[in-house]
């Protein structure tokens, strides 16, 4: 039942370029969020402020947030590409998952409705590549 073989319509291999896609999906969308929130220049910081479109978090919290996407960019790439501590993999896609979860809370609190279907799109793609990888198509 609980760790055994999966069973599956389909083949490993199809599960493994679903992933593979998923996941440089996600690192993509992600480094480029990443980017914006851990270095995101003051002058755009301060347009989009005064435009209401920047979060209202302290910047500590941004740039903590910015630097975490990033480091899960690097989980989810690197260890596949090298096939060293795959491991990762599932964790980065787990760890996004939960990123993703707060961020649909957030919103919805701010009544930001048009960015939760955004948001739940990315958390239910990191969902499925931590469930791919760690049962399906482990590397």
């Amino acid at each position: 039942m609980f760790g055994g073989p999966t069973k599956c319509d389909a083949p490993p291999s199809m599960w493994n370029i679903v992933a593979w896609i998923l996941q440089g999906v996600l690192a993509l969308v992600f480094l480029f969020h990443g980017i914006l929130y851990a270095l995101g220049p003051e002058p755009l910081v301060r347009s989009m402020r005064e435009q209401g479109k920047w979060p209202g978090i302290p910047t500590w919290f941004r740039v903590f947030i910015g630097v975490a996407e990033l480091l899960a960019v690097v989980g989810l790439v690197l260890p596949g590409l090298l096939h060293l501590f795959t491991f990762l993999i599932p964790l980065a896609a787990a760890g996004l998952t939960i990123v993703m979860f707060s961020a649909s809370i957030y919103h919805l609190r701010r009544k930001e409705v048009t960015a939760v279907p955004v948001v739940g799109a990315l958390l239910v793609m990191a969902a499925i590549v931590a469930i791919v990888r760690w049962q399906v198509a482990a590397l």
